[in-house]
């Protein structure tokens, strides 16, 4: 999956407004989702339900993020970004070791991109962002990734 697909920075454009890294959080989020949607569909019928259950749930904290920065960038007053009609997806993603990798892949693009958007805003954006940092940063332990001291920068 390339980098742009989780909404990652544009290095060449500069340091984006508060309301470009939340449309990029939102991008990260829709792609977090659709990404995770179909690692949890290639879950081995054998495999234990603890993959299928971690994918799961993070598939809905993820849309529900999306969800509440869509209406965020519309309060806002800018029409929210819109999800790709697809996305490059993880090739070969089929035994759960390759479906952990993928996902904490997944995870830690999104960090990245929560990171970016704590630098860029403030107040209760600045909060929103922070909580989307840490909660990838967990999920992507969760998927075997390993602790660091700065995640989504490091």
């Amino acid at each position: 999956m390339a980098d742009d697909l989780t909404g990652g920075a544009d290095d060449t454009a500069g340091p984006p407004t508060p309301l470009e890294a939340l449309q990029r959080a939102l991008a990260a989020e829709h792609a977090a989702v659709w990404v995770l949607a179909f690692l949890g569909a290639r879950v081995p019928a054998t495999d234990s339900s603890a993959l299928a259950d971690r994918l799961a749930d993070a598939f809905e904290e993820h849309r529900a993020s999306r969800d509440e920065l869509t209406a965020l960038v519309a309060r806002a007053g800018a029409e929210p970004v819109a999800s790709a009609t697809d996305y490059e997806l993880p090739d070969p993603a089929s035994s759960p070791e390759q479906l952990r990798g993928a996902a904490r892949t997944v995870e830690e693009r999104v960090a990245r991109t929560w990171a970016e958007t704590v630098g860029a805003t403030s107040g209760d954006d600045r909060r929103r962002a922070i909580a989307g940092l840490r909660a990838s940063a967990v999920r992507a332990l969760g998927f075997g990734a390993a602790p660091s001291d700065l995640p989504g920068l490091s």
